[in-house]
C-alpha cells in the first residue's frame, strides 16, 4: 500500500484529488492539506510515499515545498499552469498534472509513481505466473493466487477485481486485462466480454447468453461470442 497525501489550498480542487486517492487501489489516504505549513508539520511526524501537490499557493509554493523535502516521498504536481513543467522536471518530480485533468490521467501519474517506488523498495513490477497459479500484486503485497480458486475476473480501466470462491471480496490489482490474459492457461481461462475473463471449470449456468455466479450475471458479448459457443458445443451432450 503507497501511503499519499494532498496538498491544494483551492478546496474543490483538493476534494477531487483526495477522492481520487480513495478510490484507487493500492493507495492509502493519510491527509488532504489546504495548507503547506501545516503539510510540512505532519511530514515531521509522519511518513508519507506520495505527495499530490498544488504549485502556486500562500506562504509556500509547491516549488519550494519539494525544494524543502530530503529524500523521501515522490511528487506529482497538479496545477493549472503549465510555466512551471520544466522547473517540474528538474526537481525530478514523477508527473506533472494540468488542471483540469481526468481520473484516468491521475491514474496514469499514480501508475509511474508505483513502478518508481516499488523499484526503489525492491518490489518486483510483474506479474508472475505457473502452470497451477499466479502471484498478482495487490495493496503493495503479492498475493499467490491459486487458478482454481478464480471464480471470474473484472476489468476496469486500469485495474482489474479477481474474484475467488472462499472471500467474499475481490483481489484488486493496477494492472490490466490485455497484460492479466496473457498469463491465464487458455485451457482453463476465456474472454467473453471486453471486461470479463471467465473460468471455464467454475461455469454451473448459463441463462440467456449470460453466464451466472451466484448473483452475478456477466454477458457474453458479440465479439467473444463465436468462440464461447464453440466451447459450449464441444462440451455439450444431449
Amino acid at each position: 500500500m503507497i501511503n499519499a497525501i494532498a496538498i491544494d489550498d483551492e478546496p474543490l480542487a483538493l476534494r477531487l484529488v483526495t477522492e481520487y486517492i480513495e478510490k484507487t487501489p493500492g493507495l492509502k489516504l493519510l491527509g488532504g492539506f489546504d495548507n503547506p505549513l501545516d503539510a510540512m508539520e505532519f511530514l515531521s511526524r509522519e511518513s508519507a510515499d506520495l505527495i499530490f501537490l498544488d504549485i502556486r499557493m500562500p506562504d509556500l509554493t509547491g516549488l519550494e515545498f519539494t525544494r524543502s523535502l530530503v529524500k523521501g516521498p515522490k511528487v506529482i504536481f497538479t496545477t493549472a499552469y503549465e510555466k512551471y513543467a520544466l522547473e517540474g522536471f528538474r526537481l525530478e518530480v514523477v508527473d506533472y498534472l494540468l488542471k483540469p485533468f481526468s481520473y484516468e490521467e491521475f491514474l496514469k501519474a499514480v501508475r509511474k509513481a508505483q513502478r518508481l517506488i516499488r523499484l526503489e523498495k525492491g518490489v518486483p513490477d510483474k506479474v508472475e505466473a505457473s502452470n497451477e497459479f499466479l502471484f498478482l500484486k495487490s495493496d503493495y503485497k503479492i498475493k499467490r493466487i491459486n487458478f482454481d480458486e478464480i471464480l471470474y475476473i473484472e476489468g476496469l480501466k486500469d485495474y482489474v477485481k479477481v474474484f475467488t470462491r472462499n472471500s467474499p471480496k475481490p483481489v484488486l490489482s493496477l494492472t490490466t486485462m490485455k497484460l492479466l490474459e496473457s498469463k491465464l492457461p487458455a485451457s482453463k481461462f476465456m474472454r467473453v466480454h471486453r471486461s470479463f475473463i471467465v473460468n471455464l471449470d467454475r461455469i454451473d449456468t448459463i441463462e440467456r447468453s449470460r453466464i451466472v455466479f451466484g448473483k452475478t450475471y456477466i454477458p457474453v458479448s458479440d465479439q467473444y461470442k463465436d468462440k464461447f459457443q464453440d466451447y459450449l458445443n464441444r462440451n455439450f451432450l444431449i
